[in-house]
């Protein structure tokens, strides 16, 4: 139309195969208009698939494959195309996480108030696991252990899973231990790169104690599962909120209530509970900011980081 109006400015007449090219032009924008389509995608689509970020409470492999019939749900209520993807850890988790790379977060605590200060976040679920839309941490050591209270770990070595951006492995369980008096001075630290892997490597006797979520105790394929005991629980935490589920700045609110209700009728079917199953998980639950709050106050304590 630009090259129309031009012409005429120019005292020429507009050629017959300009205004046939211009009103086949404006005839395929009406009837798009009128289908409700664009070339990108079906109706209440952006065109562009929803990113879904998990974050590696286990290995990333394994956390994609409990997640995707999840994610086909989504894709099939939403009638978008859906991506998937984790990281190798939870430090490279949140860089790409910095990098603006998902539409739709589910992380730990520390990663989502962090994210809801430095970009917007807004939490909209958190998990409920084995009926609980709560989660604590515990410090738990080997059946046979000799070990009955947090005092005599002084000088002994200790396995956190996932490094110091775990919220439950390891801010929450450092924040336990202080309260029983044992500061990290007090215990030599060691790292496996989930909290899962904490657990095993405890069972194999490569640690005297070791940290996780209560929930780790109860997971189905653990080495104690069909043989042996399990670690035995010397302290536990205080409960804080469950692991949310967030979307992030660029989601509208029309867009984030249809992602909410999609993910909340998984609670309502047989096949949604079967896909939550698979996720490792009872149910999905509405979740508010403010719930966080006591995940705020432990991280002020113990990594002196203020959201």
């Amino acid at each position: 139309m630009a090259f129309i109006r031009g012409s005429l400015r120019g005292g020429s007449r507009p050629r017959p195969t300009d205004v046939k090219i211009l009103l086949l032009t404006v005839l395929l924008c009406l009837t798009a208009y009128a289908g409700g389509t664009t070339p990108e995608g079906p109706p209440g689509s952006t065109g562009l698939p929803l990113r879904i970020g998990i974050f590696p409470r286990m290995a990333a492999e394994r956390m994609v494959d409990h997640f995707r019939p999840l994610a086909e749900w989504l894709e099939d209520r939403l009638g978008r195309k859906v991506e998937l993807e984790s990281a190798p850890d939870l430090h490279a988790f949140w860089e790409q996480l910095a990098q603006g790379r998902y539409d739709l977060v589910h992380y730990n605590q520390y990663h989502y108030i962090k994210a809801r200060a430095l970009y917007g976040h807004r939490v909209i679920l958190k998990n409920e696991e084995l009926g609980r839309s709560v989660i604590r941490s515990v410090i738990v050591v080997p059946a046979d252990s000799s070990i009955v209270k947090v005092d005599q770990l002084r000088g002994r070595k200790i396995l956190f899973g996932g490094g110091r951006e775990a919220m439950v492995a390891f801010i929450m369980a450092a924040d336990l231990l202080q309260s029983h008096g044992l500061p990290p001075s007090d215990y030599l630290q060691a790292t496996t790169l989930t909290p899962v892997e904490a657990l095993r490597s405890l069972y194999y006797g490569q640690g005297d104690a070791a940290s996780g979520g209560d929930a780790l105790l109860r997971l189905d394929d653990m080495p104690w599962t069909d043989s042996g005991e399990p670690p035995r629980v010397i302290a536990l935490s205080t409960p804080i909120a469950h692991l949310p589920w967030a979307v992030t700045a660029r989601v509208s609110p029309a867009e984030e209530e249809q992602i909410r209700n999609a993910l909340l009728a998984l609670n309502e079917s047989p096949k949604g509970r079967h896909v939550l199953r698979l996720a490792r998980l009872s149910g999905l639950r509405a979740a508010h900011d403010s719930e966080y709050d006591a995940a705020r106050r432990i991280v002020a304590r113990v990594l002196e980081e203020h959201y």
